[in-house]
């Protein structure tokens, strides 16, 4: 129950309205030159209360910097992955703007000015956008809790994002990719990753135990991320969660071939069903065959205008020549010294791995190798292999529904994107219109 409180002001009467909130804390609802007007802003603020619209004004008045650390980070749920990323883009790109700001004083204008300045520093759209949608989410918590009363970031544009064509990898651009992946391990992951259209945390979450041998049928129920140690519970380096991205188990079937080198690669291994299907290894590097200088002729004239044998370490030095045989030469020389105890080469790097396959080390020492080696110049991800297993799907006919399911789509929208996305996938358009053109010519 509120009530009002006589207080002297220069001699004259002042009643100070007072109401408990919602934890039965004593709030002041505002001083009055009148007993009458105090009972009454109480009442109004126990009326508000019971609506549920009523917080505490000094809320507002932490900056944003307090209420991101102490409020909203430790208490809004979100994956541990997805902390780690808004983490790094609020310390980056919002903090020095909007961190040292009362909450209560951040207005529409305010993220307008702060769209302005990014986009003059040269920040990508997508970024600027990922970054609002961050802010947004801020907010929202904070005008849900009633810390502040108005929605900065409401009706805020930010600079258009294009949508660009997907550029899909062709069956015969991923033989030639996959003739050039280092061992047999490389090739199997490849080639389950085209077979299935799983995503990399999935893909490399597989165990013997997730495929049924006998009826083909994989099932998808986990899936990895990898995260920096102060974001993960346990300080680990990966992270396995009991879901999938879209949290709906789901399940496929794999061809009789593929079932038979996965069935193989287990019995090879000996493989525990909780065992990971695939692992991190380091590669072993085709054995390199020394060069034969006399048959390869010389370099290119240098700045003193001499020539060099190539396949020779004067080749690769003097000559400044970086052709295969030279640099084989030189790497030969340099194993040779360091066999012989005369180089002090650094210590290896090893990666922080319980087993799962670190995504980046794949990129740098599998895949991007491979897709140089065989001349692929367009730029394809791994996680380009989904995609390419989607078009691939619907080019032979499949029904959109079935792909769907099999990759795990929330709506069947996303999958409609993959229609016609081959390069040849414009050709039945351009027989039907090369038909009616010799038509029209009385052909």
């Amino acid at each position: 129950m509120g009530f009002s409180r006589k207080r002297l002001r220069s001699g004259k009467s002042h009643y100070t309205a007072y109401y408990k909130d919602l934890k039965g804390a004593e709030r002041s609802a505002g001083t009055f030159t009148s007993k009458k007007e105090a009972d009454k802003a109480w009442q109004r603020a126990e009326a508000k209360i019971a609506e549920g619209r009523l917080g505490n004004p000094g809320r507002g008045r932490q900056t944003f910097q307090q209420y991101v650390e102490d409020a909203w980070l430790p208490n809004h749920e979100m994956e541990a992955s997805t902390r780690q990323g808004y983490t790094y883009s609020l310390y980056k790109h919002l903090m020095p703007e909007f961190g040292p700001m009362r909450m209560v004083d951040i207005l529409p204008e305010h993220v307008r000015q702060w769209v302005t300045t990014m986009k003059k520093a040269g920040v990508k759209p997508v970024t600027i956008r990922y970054n609002k949608i961050i802010l947004s989410a801020i907010f929202s918590t904070a005008f849900d809790d009633q810390v502040i009363f108005i929605h900065p970031a409401k009706g805020v544009k930010t600079p258009t994002v294009p949508k660009k064509p997907r550029t899909i990898i062709t069956p015969e651009q991923f033989d030639q990719l996959f003739q050039h992946l280092p061992d047999d391990d490389a090739r199997l992951l490849v080639e389950t990753a085209i077979e299935t259209g799983l995503r990399w945390g999935e893909l490399t979450e597989l165990r013997a135990t997730d495929l049924d041998l006998a009826t083909r049928i994989l099932t998808v129920s986990r899936a990895v991320v990898e995260i920096n140690p102060k974001f993960h519970p346990q300080g680990d380096r990966f992270l396995v969660k009991e879901y999938p991205k879209d949290k709906e188990y789901r399940r496929l079937k794999l061809t009789p071939q593929l079932v038979a080198k996965i069935r193989a690669h287990i019995d090879d291994r000996s493989l525990s069903p909780g065992a990971l299907l695939f692992t991190h290894h380091q590669p072993v590097p085709a054995p390199r065959t020394a060069p034969n200088p006399q048959s390869l002729g010389h370099t290119e004239p240098n700045a003193a205008g001499r020539t060099y044998r190539h396949g020779t370490i004067s080749g690769y030095s003097n000559g400044t020549c970086k052709c295969r045989h030279c640099k084989d030469a030189y790497a030969l020389y340099r194993a040779a010294r360091r066999a012989a105890g005369k180089d002090s080469p650094r210590t290896p790097r090893t990666r922080d791995t319980d087993g799962h396959i670190p995504r980046d080390w794949f990129r740098k020492q599998v895949w991007n190798p491979a897709l140089a080696a065989a001349g692929i110049l367009i730029h394809v991800r791994m996680h380009g292999l989904r995609h390419a297993h989607a078009s691939w799907l619907l080019a032979g006919g499949a029904d959109l529904q079935v792909v769907k399911e099999r990759l795990g789509h929330a709506s069947i929208a996303t999958t409609e994107k993959y229609l016609h996305t081959l390069p040849d996938a414009d050709e039945t358009a351009l027989d039907a219109l090369t038909r009616i053109r010799i038509r029209g010519r009385g052909g």
